[in-house]
């Protein structure tokens, strides 16, 4: 019996119990980004002239290096050079105190970025917005109370009955844990429909100048970018239309946090922003334990024998050096992780808001390859912890009672 077979038969009978995840699936899913791009091989020329860095030649040439290697060609920013050259006392000069004024941007940012891409998924998804009973919003990039998701759903023009979940300071991992509550709560609530919306403009939290003996702020900055992904979430086996088409089924998932490596990669808010420290062990951390932490999620399916090859892999670029790590923890073929190589080269690490690009790019590759049907969705962040799923591809039939179309 073959892996896509085996995962059938554990469906059937997940489907005899009394909570029913086994048809939860992403129904639709939509991306949008600021409309400021910078070329990542010009990054570094402007980075260190906004800045008014260019004197540190050193650390220039050390930041062209680093971005020539980042896998990333372009990026997305909801600053531009003249909002930073406006507020100079704010991105600027790091001696100065900046967190009220950066938080009160990204109140703004956030829920207009996330309203961008939850338009595009409402309209994929076909119902209309009032049909949403549940709102899951994750963010990196807030620190009030009411937060982006109660924004968020005025802007959208939700009921006020929806039930709103906020996470924050999830880091990369954002965007997988706010889609396993999602899962969740569609397999606990029959007829469920769920608006997941990860939005980030970290960027925003994080620009400062170039330091000295500060190499992690150097990664960061030619890393990250501004973002927002959303999907919708339901119980197909209790579609009441035939307007939704599944995309992915959503089978099981679970969170690891590694032992110890609290400060392999973290992110702490301070009064000129996040300050983000990234170890340089942690490929070798990531790529040492990662195989692990899958095996034992797929062993209650009947999974874990390796094969890894034929899955799918929906990953969230953390940096070219964690996918190479994945690569080489699963002895993965090249074109495996595709995917998410491609969101890394054109977007760089949105954060959260990532994996549901790369979701989007596996979705837009399935059309021309429809070989794999099962699939390992990761998301690794501040922990170090680590997110993972199980996907079925739409396409399965698993019996005549239960079609997945």
């Amino acid at each position: 019996m073959d892996a896509t077979a085996r995962l059938v038969s554990v469906l059937q009978e997940s489907q005899k119990a009394p909570r029913r995840n086994s048809s939860v699936a992403v129904l639709a899913i939509g991306t949008a980004n600021p409309a400021n791009c910078i070329l990542q091989e010009d990054y570094a020329d402007w980075y260190f002239r906004v800045t008014k860095s260019d004197h540190l030649t050193a650390l220039k040439n050390k930041m062209k290096r680093i971005c020539d290697k980042s896998g990333v060609k372009k990026r997305y920013f909801h600053y531009t050079e003249e909002t930073l050259a406006g507020r100079p006392e704010l991105f600027l000069d790091p001696t100065l105190p900046s967190l009220s004024a950066r938080l009160a941007i990204a109140a703004n940012a956030i829920p207009e970025l996330a309203a961008a891409a939850a338009t595009k998924v409402i309209a994929e998804w076909g119902r209309p917005a009032g049909d949403i009973t549940h709102l899951v919003v994750s963010t990196n990039s807030g620190a009030q109370a009411p937060g982006a998701d109660l924004r968020l759903a005025e802007l959208l023009g939700l009921r006020p009955t929806v039930q709103r979940t906020l996470l924050s300071l999830h880091g990369c991992f954002g965007g997988c844990s706010a889609l396993r509550l999602a899962m969740d709560i569609a397999g606990s609530n029959r007829g469920a429909r769920v608006l997941v919306a990860v939005a980030e403009a970290t960027t925003v939290l994080s620009f400062r100048p170039p330091v000295e003996g500060h190499p992690d702020a150097l990664v960061a900055a030619a890393l990250f970018g501004d973002g927002a992904g959303a999907v919708i979430i339901g119980d197909d086996d209790s579609t009441a239309t035939n307007v939704e088409r599944p995309i992915f089924y959503m089978v099981s998932a679970s969170q690891v946090t590694l032992p110890g490596t609290e400060d392999t990669l973290s992110m702490r808010l301070q009064e000129d922003g996040y300050d983000i420290g990234i170890s340089v062990e942690a490929p070798a951390i990531i790529r040492d334990n990662i195989e692990g932490c899958v095996a034992n999620m797929l062993a209650p399916l009947g999974l874990a024998g390796g094969g890894w090859n034929g899955l799918f892999w929906p990953v969230h670029p953390g940096g070219r050096a964690i996918l190479d790590s994945c690569q080489a923890a699963f002895g993965l073929e090249p074109g495996k992780l595709a995917a998410s190589r491609h969101v890394l080269s054109e977007y760089g690490n949105m954060y959260g808001a990532t994996i549901i690009f790369v979701l989007n790019e596996i979705r837009r590759r399935r059309r021309q390859d429809r070989e794999q049907k099962l699939g390992v969705m990761m998301g690794i962040g501040p922990g170090v912890s680590i997110e993972m799923m199980v996907l079925l591809a739409a396409g399965v039939a698993l019996d005549s009672s239960f079609i997945i179309h």
